[in-house]
C-alpha cells in the first residue's frame, strides 16, 4: 500500500516516487501495475494523476508499456540495480577530527580576512553584472592587477595580456602540458619534487626525466644529457630540499633553454613567506628573455580553499593557448576573481603579505623552539625560513609504521614528506600555519611523546 497525503509535493509525485522505491527495493521483474483505473479506484485519485505518475515512471525507463495488456516493471532496468547493489560497498568514511594535525599547507581559522572579504565581496555583488560571459583568460581587471604586483614584487616582465587566471596550482599545469604537448612530449622534473607536477604531465601523456638537485639547484649538465625540451623547477626554494638557484646558475639555465629552443616553467613556490631574507626575484623577469613560463598561485598567502592561480605565458605561446583552449574559460568564479581585484587595488594585499610573514615567522620561530626544547637531537632540521612547515629528519632509528599508528590512535596527523614528494628518505613535514600560536607548543609536546615511544 502506498501513503499519499496532502503536502506541498504533488501527488503524482508522491506516487511516482513510491513505485519507483517499490520497484529498486522488492523483487518486482515483470510485475504488472495495477491498471489506471483499478489505481483511481483504490487510492481514490484522479485519472491525470495516475496517468502522469505512470508516464513519468515509463519516461524513466522503470516501467514497459505492453498493448492491450497494460504496465509492467521492466525487467532490465531491474537486473542493473541489482547487479548495482551487489558491487557498490559504502566507503563513506567522515573526514577524521585531529587533536594536533600538521598538514603543511594550510591555516587556522583565524587568519583569512573575513570581514574585510565580505565587505568587498558585497560591494562586488552590487556592482557587477552576472548576465554576461567573462573574459576567457580571467577577468581583465584581475590580470592587471596581478601583472602589476609580479612586475614590483616579484621583477616578473609581462602585460595582463600574458596572464591566464587558473583553478589551481593542478589545473596550471594541465593547462601548459596541453599548450607545450605538439611541442615536446617529455618534460625533466626536480629529483626530488612535487609528485602533482609528474602525475598531471604523465595523464596528458608526457615522458619523465628525472634531473637531480644539486646544492646549486637543478643539475645543468645533467639537464643536457636529458635532451629534454621542457624542464619544471622552483628556483626561489625548491621544493622539497629548500635550494635556492643561484643567479650565476639562473642565467645558465636561461641560456640553455635560448640556445635548445626549451621552454623552463618556473613554480615561484613560497615565494611570498620567506622570513629570514627577502624575496629572491623571478628567474622569468632575467633578461627580458621569453623561454619562462612563469606560474603563481594565491593559495599559501592567502587561501588554498579559494582556488586561485595564474600562469604567465611567453608572447610566443598565447597564440597556441588562445587556438587549444578557444572553448573555455577560466574555472574561477568571477565574483571571487574582482573581488581578489578589489583587494589588490586597493592595498589590502601588501598588508596581508606582510602581515603573514609577521605571523607565519612568529610561528615558525615558535614551532622551531619546540622541535629542539622537546625533539632534541633525536631529529635534524633539514628545511626552514619559509612556507608553512619545517621539514625534519630523524638521526635515530624510528619505527615509521609504529609512529603514524601511534599518533593515528592519539589523533595525531603527520606528513612523511613523500606523500607528495618524490623524496624517498624518512623526512616530516611539520606544519605551523594550521595552528594558533598557543597551540605550537602543546602540539609538538604531544608529538614528542608518541615520538620517543617509537625509537629503536
Amino acid at each position: 500500500m502506498y501513503k499519499l497525503e496532502k503536502s506541498s509535493t504533488p501527488l503524482y509525485i508522491q506516487l511516482y516516487e513510491q513505485i519507483k522505491e517499490d520497484i529498486k527495493n522488492k523483487n518486482l521483474t515483470g510485475k504488472k501495475l495495477l491498471s489506471i483505473r483499478k489505481m483511481c479506484q483504490e487510492y481514490k485519485l484522479s485519472k491525470t494523476t495516475v496517468e502522469s505518475a505512470y508516464n513519468q515512471l515509463y519516461a524513466e525507463g522503470y516501467i514497459e508499456s505492453h498493448p492491450q495488456k497494460g504496465y509492467f516493471v521492466s525487467e532490465d532496468i531491474y537486473k542493473e540495480f541489482k547487479k548495482q547493489k551487489s558491487n557498490i560497498k559504502n566507503k563513506e568514511n567522515p573526514d577524521k577530527k585531529y587533536k594536533y594535525n600538521f598538514f603543511p599547507a594550510q591555516y587556522s581559522d583565524d587568519v583569512f580576512p573575513k570581514k574585510l572579504w565580505s565587505k568587498l565581496h558585497n560591494k562586488i555583488i552590487s556592482s557587477s553584472n552576472f548576465g554576461i560571459y567573462p573574459n576567457k583568460q580571467g577577468d581583465l581587471g584581475f590580470r592587471k592587477q596581478i601583472a602589476k604586483y609580479l612586475e614590483s614584487s616579484r621583477a616578473v616582465s609581462c602585460t595582463e595580456e600574458q596572464i591566464v587566471v587558473c583553478s589551481g596550482f593542478s589545473d596550471s599545469m594541465f593547462i601548459i602540458a596541453n599548450i607545450l604537448k605538439e611541442f615536446t612530449n617529455t618534460i625533466g622534473i626536480e629529483d626530488p619534487g612535487y609528485k602533482v607536477v609528474q602525475k598531471v604531465f604523465q595523464q596528458v601523456g608526457y615522458k619523465i626525466k628525472s634531473i637531480s638537485i644539486s646544492p646549486q639547484g637543478v643539475d645543468l649538465k645533467q639537464l643536457e644529457k636529458s635532451k629534454s625540451k621542457l624542464i619544471y623547477v622552483t628556483p626561489s626554494h625548491q621544493y622539497p630540499t629548500g635550494v635556492t638557484i643561484p643567479i650565476s646558475n639562473r642565467i645558465k639555465l636561461i641560456n640553455w633553454a635560448i640556445k635548445n629552443n626549451s621552454y623552463i616553467i618556473e613554480d615561484d613556490y613560497d615565494s611570498e613567506l620567506s622570513y629570514y631574507n627577502r624575496p629572491v626575484p623571478s628567474l622569468q623577469g632575467i633578461n627580458n628573455n621569453q623561454k619562462v613560463i612563469y606560474t603563481g598561485t594565491f593559495s599559501k598567502a592567502l587561501s588554498p580553499a579559494l582556488r586561485v592561480s595564474y600562469i604567465v605565458l611567453p608572447k610566443e605561446l598565447l597564440k597556441v593557448y588562445k587556438e587549444i583552449f578557444d572553448f573555455s574559460f577560466s574555472g574561477v568564479p568571477i565574483d571571487i576573481q574582482k573581488t581578489l581585484e578589489l583587494f589588490i587595488k586597493e592595498g589590502f594585499w601588501d598588508k596581508h603579505i606582510r602581515k603573514m610573514r609577521t605571523l607565519n615567522k612568529k610561528k615558525h620561530e615558535l614551532m622551531k623552539k619546540a622541535i629542539q626544547t622537546y625533539l632534541k637531537e633525536s631529529v635534524k632540521i633539514v628545511r626552514e625560513g619559509s612556507g608553512l612547515a619545517i621539514l625534519i629528519k630523524p638521526t635515530v632509528k624510528i619505527d615509521m609504521n609504529m609512529l603514524q599508528n601511534l599518533l593515528e590512535e592519539n589523533q595525531i596527523k603527520i606528513y612523511p614528506v613523500h606523500f607528495d614528494s618524490s623524496l624517498k628518505d624518512e623526512v616530516i613535514n611539520i606544519g605551523f600555519g594550521c595552528f594558533k600560536e598557543e597551540e605550537i607548543t602543546p602540539a609538538i609536546e604531544s608529538f614528542s611523546k608518541i615520538w620517543y615511544k617509537t625509537v629503536l
